[in-house]
């Protein structure tokens, strides 16, 4: 459907990247469009998948998280169970927000948050080196954060 985007439904997308609270009402206004024709619109995006669903962005502080790290991950052999087992173990950890697999000299690269450089130490040393796929790890802390998004260029 991505080719079948016309440019109200490329304003609507931008629009709820935006903020995913918006009324029927606003959203149409926002788009140029009626109530009701914003309606079935927005509903088609979500029946495609194209929308996927709708999320809060809390501030890390504010809930205590307080470092936000990238860990690079090598895998011990390159089988497909090791590979496997760490993408298991990887989506089972909420400090773990993204993950992915590369090209290059690392397998994986994770970003991570923790309340604090302490937790950040038993989640590397506890967590991640313990485990029978992993064979190194080297991690970044974030010093300062430019431009952090989640929104597609539409």
């Amino acid at each position: 459907m991505a080719n079948a985007l016309d440019a109200f439904d490329r304003k609507i997308l931008a629009s709820l990247q935006e903020d995913g609270r918006f009324t029927n009402a606003e959203l149409a206004d926002r788009v140029g469009l009626s109530a009701s024709q914003c309606s079935r619109r927005r509903t088609a995006l979500e029946d495609a998948g194209i929308i996927n669903g709708y999320t809060a962005r809390l501030d890390p502080e504010k809930v205590g998280i307080g470092l936000k790290s990238l860990v690079s991950v090598t895998l011990a052999t390159h089988n497909d169970d090791n590979a496997a087992n760490l993408r298991s173990l990887l989506a089972r950890l909420p400090q773990v927000l993204d993950a992915y697999a590369l090209t290059g000299e690392m397998d994986y690269m994770i970003k991570v948050v923790t309340p604090d450089l302490k937790a950040l130490s038993e989640f590397i040393n506890q967590t991640l080196l313990p485990h029978k796929a992993v064979q190194n790890v080297k991690t970044a802390i974030v010093l300062d954060t430019l431009k952090e998004t989640s929104a597609l260029p539409v």
